[in-house]
């Protein structure tokens, strides 16, 4: 038996001899090429400063201009993309540890968004807060929100329901943030543009003082290495070992949203990079196992972290021009490069959601669909009247009677001129919202899908903001025509990338949400670099609201609306098939690609139109079509009419109150829409079995 083993011990020597010396290698590569990229940040500016200029700097050698920029600015801010990078890289691992989950991060926990929600509220009270103290507010907003994230998504349930979990969220929170900047634009001067995340720096005022808390969250996983090490046999393995599995991962979700709030304080949200870090560790970890233990898993990860801010900034400045790269938040970047990375890991991941058919409900009588249909039928007239009659200006039904005749004065006259196409625009956008959410759902047999979710409202709003920004006269056509061909653009990268495998429920939504975080990226961008006005009236199109909406506005929503409803309502069997299974279509002689093509470019069609006119207004196309099964069955002919109604009743009430419950001030319908849709997201998602996930 000697004689056997003693070769394969001296054939295995030298690789595990070579193997430490390598990672020691593959470490110090990674210091040094961390140390390139900040020193070639620190000579990118506007300033024309070079590398030996830098050298001057740091030696204590350059003159005064030189020192001055170096030292109070291109010094600073490679150091926070060091500091933000590493806690943000330490972060992600630790959380995609901790909870055994691949995209565990703080983008998909929502500690980004409840740290904004904090800061904002904290901004909109005038209270002015040292730095420390701004990081507690947003540490403990993100905490609130990543406990609420993993408490509704629970731990080893599944990529697909954490992602869910910390988009809903996140757009909840988003949209009050937003409600509170448009409010209160002065208090919240500059908020929005913190938002997209930046390392430039004034000196070392905001980041020295996030040194210790950086330095605590580090030490502190470090310490806990070991218990992490445990987790990753699975719980029970863990508890056999004497691991409290319930307090360490607490501990190391607090330790990492501390992390988080730190970066958060010095930069902004900087997107994705917690995602990504420990993703590209972990292919690496195959030929260096050492990477398995969670003490160098973290630390690989920090540095890597720090590698990609600062490359993200490096890449900003070497393709945007000095003047112009100021005003480019590097959060920008990270998003768009992480947005592709969910994208490509959404697609090498193997998908174990199932496509089934959609939720079968009771099914109800006729009278008793009858008496549905006719009941929010009624509720809409109700809506419409109330909205007609009820803003800034209170009316009476005799001042529409007049007014309807031509005999109104001038002031009442000129109310209803501005105030009809506006109830008008939010009727039209909400069933057409609702229909397009139909025609996803029932093509991709997944209850949970939205134009919204899967990115092709955020396609619409890139398009059409490109078109109010660098077109600011563009026509209601040419904006209308501009959301389209986003949609269009987004729609087809999403569905084509999951429609291999049939559009199965993880990939479709995964990519989707990739896609979708990508293009709001976008949109954040050309925010920022607008000029002002261009930007208030961007961002009061993204809240959704039908402010200064004319017939006009409309007419687009007209004809693709009742143009869809012509060509839906008679192939309502079809759609009944292609929801139901891949095989049912085909064997009834249902052309399922050409079928399934037609229905989702009806679906983009609607949803860039109703953008065009209204904005962005999230959660319509899930709520309205999910309702509609739940009340009246699975069946289209029944689904349709009923989701319309619901869509319009949503969007038309989500206006109303936008425009009645703070008066004078106005807030969007869909900042309301979306208040309300969060919830409902949320409940339907903890319907939904975990199995399977």
């Amino acid at each position: 038996m000697t004689g056997t083993t003693a070769p394969t011990r001296a054939g295995r020597r030298p690789s595990g001899v070579a193997r430490p010396a390598l990672g020691v290698l593959l470490l110090v590569a990674g210091i040094v090429l961390v140390a390139v990229l900040a020193a070639v940040d620190t000579t990118q500016g506007t300033a024309n400063i070079g590398v030996a200029d830098v050298w001057r700097a740091l030696t204590g050698r350059a003159d005064g201009a030189d020192a001055s920029v170096v030292v109070a600015s291109r010094f600073p801010r490679a150091v926070a993309g060091l500091v933000v990078g590493f806690a943000l890289g330490v972060a992600g691992a630790a959380l995609q540890a901790v909870t055994r989950n691949v995209l565990a991060a703080p983008d998909t926990l929502a500690v980004n968004a409840g740290a904004y929600l904090a800061l904002g509220i904290v901004s909109v009270s005038g209270i002015g807060l040292p730095v420390v103290a701004q990081s507690g507010v947003a540490f403990l907003g993100g905490l609130a929100a990543a406990a609420l994230v993993l408490a509704l998504s629970g731990l080893g349930s599944g990529t697909l329901r954490l992602v869910l979990a910390g988009t809903a969220l996140a757009l909840g929170l988003g949209s009050v943030t937003q409600a509170l900047v448009l409010l209160f634009p002065q208090q919240t001067r500059g908020l929005y543009s913190w938002n997209q995340g930046g390392i430039a720096q004034n000196g070392y005022d905001t980041i020295l003082p996030m040194l210790p808390v950086v330095a605590v969250g580090v030490v502190g996983f470090l310490l806990l290495s070991h218990r992490v090490d445990a987790l990753a046999l699975g719980d029970d393995a863990a508890r056999g070992l004497g691991v409290p599995v319930r307090s360490t991962r607490i501990v190391a979700v607090v330790l990492a949203v501390l992390l988080s709030a730190a970066a958060v304080t010095i930069a902004g949200p900087i997107g994705f990079v917690g995602l990504c870090a420990p993703a590209l560790v972990r292919p690496v970890a195959r030929t260096f196992p050492t990477l398995h233990r969670s003490w160098a898993l973290l630390t690989v990860s920090g540095l890597v972290g720090a590698g990609v801010v600062l490359a993200s900034d490096v890449l900003l400045r070497a393709v945007v021009s000095g003047d112009r790269a100021v005003t480019v938040p590097t959060g920008v970047v990270t998003s768009v490069l992480g947005a592709v990375f969910l994208v490509v890991m959404a697609l090498r991941m193997r998908d174990t959601g199932q496509t089934t058919p959609l939720e079968v409900s009771r099914i109800p009588g006729r009278l008793a669909v009858a008496l549905t249909v006719a009941a929010l039928a009624a509720a809409l007239v109700g809506v419409v009247v109330a909205s007609v009659l009820l803003g800034d200006a209170m009316l009476l039904l005799g001042d529409v009677s007049n007014w309807l005749t031509g005999r109104a004065n001038q002031a009442i006259a000129f109310i209803l001129d501005t105030r009809v196409p506006r109830v008008a625009a939010a009727l039209l956008a909400g069933a057409a919202l609702a229909l397009a959410g139909t025609l996803v759902q029932g093509v991709t047999r997944n209850p949970l899908a939205d134009p919204g979710v899967l990115g092709v409202s955020s396609g619409a709003g890139l398009g059409a903001v490109l078109a109010v920004t660098a077109v600011p006269a563009a026509s209601t056509w040419g904006v209308a025509g501009a959301a389209f061909v986003g949609a269009a653009l987004a729609a087809l990268v999403v569905f084509g990338l999951a429609a291999r495998g049939g559009f199965r429920q993880n990939r479709l939504v995964l990519v989707g949400v990739g896609v979708s975080a990508g293009l709001t990226a976008l949109i954040s961008l050309l925010i920022v670099v607008t000029d002002p006005f261009n930007a208030n009236k961007a961002l009061t199109w993204l809240s959704g609201s039908t402010y200064g909406r004319t017939w006009q506005d409309s007419l687009p929503v007209v004809v693709v609306l009742v143009a869809a409803l012509v060509l839906v309502v008679p192939a309502h069997r079809e759609l009944d098939l292609v929801s139901l299974d891949e095989d049912s279509p085909r064997l009834l002689g249902v052309r399922l690609g050409r079928t399934r093509l037609g229905f989702l470019a009806l679906s983009v069609l609607l949803t860039a139109t109703a953008i065009a006119a209204v904005g962005t207004i999230g959660f319509v196309g899930l709520v309205a079509p999910h309702a509609a099964r739940s009340v009246v069955g699975r069946a289209h002919a029944r689904v349709v009419p009923v989701a319309v109604l619901v869509g319009a009743v949503l969007v038309c009430l989500g206006d109303l109150l936008g425009r009645t419950v703070i008066a004078p001030a106005q807030l969007g319908a869909g900042i309301l829409t979306a208040l309300v849709g969060t919830p409902y997201f949320v409940w339907l998602l903890l319907r939904t079995p975990r199995s399977g996930q």
